[in-house]
Parts: C-alpha cells; sequence; structure tokens
C-alpha cells in the first residue's frame, strides 16, 4: 500500500523509497542552514530559501514557515520535474530557480538569502567589482543577475545566466544565490558574497577615495591557489579565507 501524505494523497513508492535515514539526515541539516541564514542576519523572517539535492529527489524549505518551526515531520520533497513527493507543506515560491540550478549543474545543494549588504550592491552594478580575492574561489567576478519578479521561470533563466562557470551570483534587487557539493560549501560561498559585498560598499563610501580593485590576472592566480587551498575533500575550493 502506497504511503499517504498529510493531506491524504499518495506518496508513491518511489518517493516512499526515499524516506531513509539519508533523507531525514540532510532534512536535520537543511533546517539547520535555514535557521542559520536567519541567525547570521542573511535573512529576515522567511525570506530567503534552502534546499539538498538527496538522489533524484530535492529537500526544499517550505513557503512561509518559519524557520525555527520546522520539525523532521515537515520534510518537503520534490522531484527533479517539480511533483511533491514528500510531505504536505508547500515548496517555497522559489522553486523553479532551485531545480533549474540543479538540472543545470553538478550542485547538491542551494542557498538563496536577501542578505543586505549584497542586495544594496545588486542595485547598483552590473558586476560586483573585485574588491577581494576570494572570488576567485566563486569561479571568477559574481555576476547580478537582471531584474525578474520572484518565483518566474524567467528569473531562473536569468541566475542560470549569471552562474555561468560561477557558483554563486547576485540578483538585481533581490538577493544572492550560490550552490556548492553540500550545505556547508552553498552557505559559505553566499555568506562570502554578503561579506565581499560589504567590504565593497564600505570602501567606496569614503569620500575623494576609490577603492583600489584586483585585475582579472590577480584574480585567476588567486582563483588557481584557491583550488588546491584547505584539507582534502569534496568541499575543498576555498570555502574559507586564508
Amino acid at each position: 500500500m502506497a504511503e499517504q501524505r498529510r493531506d491524504g494523497r499518495d506518496v508513491g513508492e518511489g518517493a516512499r523509497g526515499a524516506r531513509t535515514g539519508e533523507v531525514a539526515d540532510a532534512w536535520g541539516e537543511l533546517v539547520a542552514t535555514a535557521r542559520r541564514t536567519v541567525a547570521d542576519g542573511l535573512v529576515v523572517g522567511t525570506s530567503g530559501n534552502v534546499s539538498v539535492r538527496v538522489g533524484d529527489t530535492v529537500l526544499v524549505t517550505p513557503t512561509g514557515v518559519p524557520y525555527d518551526r520546522l520539525t523532521p515531520d515537515d520534510v518537503v520533497g520534490v522531484d527533479l520535474d517539480g511533483r511533491q513527493t514528500l510531505g504536505s507543506l508547500r515548496p517555497t515560491s522559489e522553486l523553479p530557480m532551485h531545480l533549474a540550478v540543479y538540472r543545470a549543474t553538478d550542485a547538491l545543494a542551494v542557498v538563496h538569502t536577501h542578505a543586505a549588504h549584497a542586495t544594496a550592491v545588486s542595485t547598483l552594478v552590473t558586476e560586483l567589482p573585485l574588491i577581494h580575492y576570494m572570488a576567485g574561489a566563486l569561479g571568477g567576478p559574481v555576476r547580478v543577475a537582471p531584474y525578474a519578479t520572484y518565483g518566474t521561470p524567467e528569473l531562473a533563466e536569468n541566475v542560470l545566466q549569471a552562474l555561468t562557470d560561477r557558483t554563486a551570483c547576485l540578483l538585481r534587487n533581490h538577493g544572492t544565490l550560490a550552490h556548492g557539493g553540500s550545505l556547508d560549501q552553498a552557505y559559505d560561498r553566499t555568506a562570502q558574497v554578503e561579506w565581499m559585498s560589504r567590504v565593497w560598499l564600505l570602501a567606496s563610501s569614503v569620500p575623494g577615495l576609490s577603492p583600489a580593485l584586483l585585475s582579472r590576472e590577480q584574480l585567476g592566480e588567486a582563483g588557481r591557489r584557491l583550488r588546491g587551498y584547505g584539507q582534502p575533500g569534496p568541499d575543498t575550493d576555498g570555502g574559507s579565507a586564508p
């Protein structure tokens, strides 16, 4: 007999098979990461969203639910086509953006925030100026995806374009998005974008002075060195600055 969701609809055999310790652990990590975005000031209230891929299932934060209220029973999962396979709470409204990233990259986790400094920068430039070499850990200069209404296929497409050869981007008048091989890596990358945005805004605010910026060559050299930084493992890419 097929398992049923709390709304009475069948989950289906494939989704039931995904209800494993791996899914439970991944959901616990997702909730912890979502709560961290609030604690670290990267989002306010229920803004922003987090997802993690487990096989062909994408676990994602639900829409409109404060992260501190989420429990193990609130797991929300969809397949790569967006069909809900786990849980009864509705997925985040930004689900099209998350799924687009998973379909186009090898990402295993996505973190989207509304961090204040990064959002401010997204309204000023089309690319975050090269204020720090940690941009090299993200694949190069952080681009700004053109504005589109949240939750739309148009926004998802704009984000994919901005992420070409990158692991993070800004969303104009909206926030940031980063992906990685783990939730920790995706979170670290969006936090780095926020930090670099803050540094640029601070440096740019001094009257009569303009911040020194790195050249593309300097960034490229830093990026090559960062690829071997840290301890061996899947997340070794300079996630934290040396």
